[in-house]
């Protein structure tokens, strides 16, 4: 999975996705409910490195398989979303050997 640019992507959106349904499910709760603000500076952090880590990935591959503009920002906002990356990711499944993924 790690050996070609859309597996990179896909790694990353997954651990992203993760990091954010963390940050949304655990952290925020012990926050709000138990007076835990670290769970929530902790989670935060590494949440942001994570989708700046995604971004750069995203990049990357839309320079090299050059997709379209309208493709990676579907794939750019699906990040944002909770479950997002895990909706995305079914679309990329079958693409990993694909040049190109401009149809949407």
């Amino acid at each position: 999975m790690l050996t070609t640019t859309v597996g990179r992507l896909r790694a990353a959106g997954m651990v992203e996705g993760v990091s954010f349904l963390l940050l949304l499910g655990l952290a925020m709760p012990l926050k709000y409910f138990a007076g835990m603000p670290l769970a929530v500076k902790i989670a935060g952090w590494t949440h942001g490195l994570l989708f700046i880590v995604f971004c750069m990935f995203l990049l990357v591959a839309h320079g090299e398989r050059q997709w379209s503009m309208r493709w990676t920002a579907m794939i750019f906002v699906a990040a944002l979303l909770p479950f997002g990356p895990f909706v995305i990711d079914r679309r990329l499944r079958g693409k990993v050997d694909s040049r190109r993924l401009d149809a949407f």
